[in-house]
């Protein structure tokens, strides 16, 4: 009911303003963005300039990022099909040197939706990051994706709103790091709690950030 509410009333906008109808801001049309504010729908799109609470940096702002004492986390997150307690990865992924795969966690709605809400893919991302960066708010976190890719938009939003606050938003990922010429290395998805059993993980103490909206299963984003 709720989405047929939000079909309606995208349809009428439409209607009385055809010429603003395609041009939606983040978090303005309801068919793309959760009430929340994340993007659940064509990912590989058209991205904005920032993402919430990061600064958004190039080739050569990450490479000095990576290379600093202490080096940035780089978080990669393209998706990967989860199925029965594991992930099915077919063919290698290559990333930036280093970087920590957390598949699906830059999808719009991970709490709500009835595939998504039997794991808790937000916890696995705030675990995972907590873990890897010392439990440090203040540590420099790099998000990455490809480019046109809200995967990474989502993953910040997460990040800023459970408190982290030296974020560095790649908008143009992947493709434009191999672009540069910068070296890459085949990447493995981090393994979460659920995966072992594919039953729902314990709810952690961590601050949780919940969606709204359905979408299909995970596919790689390519």
């Amino acid at each position: 009911m709720r989405i047929a509410k939000r079909i309606l009333a995208a349809l009428l906008l439409a209607a009385l303003c055809p010429a603003t109808a395609g041009a939606a801001a983040p978090g303005e049309d309801p068919l793309l963005f959760s009430e929340r504010g994340y993007r659940i729908d064509r990912y590989r799109s058209p991205t904005p300039a920032t993402a919430p609470g990061a600064e958004t940096v190039d080739t050569a702002a990450v490479v000095e990022l990576l290379g600093a004492s202490p080096p940035a986390l780089a978080i990669d997150v393209i998706n990967l099909t989860f199925r029965h307690g594991r992930f099915l990865q077919t063919e290698p992924h290559r990333s930036v040197p280093g970087a920590l795969w957390l598949p699906n966690t830059g999808l719009g709605h991970l709490d709500d939706d009835w595939y998504y809400s039997r794991h808790d893919w937000v916890g696995y991302l705030l675990d995972e990051v907590g873990a890897a960066s010392g439990g440090d708010l203040h540590h420099p976190i790099v998000v990455l994706c490809r480019s046109d890719c809200w995967l990474s938009w989502n993953a910040v939003k997460r990040l800023a709103e459970a408190g982290y606050r030296r974020l560095y938003w790649y908008r143009d990922g992947i493709d434009s790091w191999e672009a540069d010429g910068q070296p890459l290395e085949n990447a493995a998805p981090r393994l979460p709690s659920f995966a072992a059993t594919g039953r729902q993980a314990p709810r952690r103490t961590t601050t949780r950030i919940t969606t709204r909206c359905t979408t299909t299963p995970p596919a790689t984003v390519s």
